[in-house]
């Protein structure tokens, strides 16, 4: 699926979650945004924090919407809920829209981290997962400053496109910006 920046309406939905230690689950926020920065649509799911549950919660998130004019999504993090990984090509392949997952720190990446959390057969579950992700690509964006994006039905170029297109200050989209102030508030309110 082709993304198609040059049109002014333009709708990203943005997620992001948040999650206490302690607690089972963490809150996944949706917030659905077009290119003139206007909030067009909020949802919530959640995952189960360690669980493998983050692909069914986007998908869950995304159907909740009922929205058919979203254009992509971007995901603030692919690895979320204490080590539960979003499959990106099944969330292109189950919604038909493409997706760019977003991370902001440089890494080694977290095979050592998995394996000392997990073990036996979870713990490769978990790191078959995570290997299926790819590499991450480093892009600057406008505002100099860098991300880490994996895509599933686009590629860096325009994903760095979309993300610019988003993009008021610093290095967070607007979208996944809003979606992580909501997810937070929204947490307080949730008793898991």
């Amino acid at each position: 699926m082709r993304l198609h920046l040059e049109k002014k309406a333009v709708r990203a939905l943005g997620v992001a979650e948040s999650f206490r230690k302690g607690r089972s689950k963490a809150v996944l926020a949706g917030v659905v945004m077009r290119s003139d920065l206007v909030i067009d649509g909020v949802a919530y799911s959640n995952t189960t924090i360690r669980g493998d549950d983050a692909t069914d919660a986007v998908i869950e998130l995304y159907k909740a919407l009922n929205r058919n004019d979203v254009n992509m999504i971007m995901l603030g993090g692919v690895v979320i809920s204490m080590y539960n990984i979003i499959d990106l090509d099944r969330l292109y392949s189950t919604l038909s829209i493409p997706v760019i997952g977003v991370t902001f720190e440089e890494s080694e990446g977290l095979e050592e981290h998995i394996m000392r959390a997990f073990q036996g057969e979870q713990a490769e579950r978990k790191l078959e997962a995570y290997r299926r992700l790819g590499a991450r690509s480093k892009v600057m964006l406008k505002t100099g400053h860098y991300v880490y994006v994996r895509c599933a039905g686009t590629n860096t170029r325009i994903a760095k496109r979309a993300l610019n297109k988003f993009l008021l200050q610093g290095s967070v989209p607007e979208p996944i910006r809003v979606a992580r102030l909501l997810a937070r508030a929204a947490l307080d309110h949730v008793d898991w």
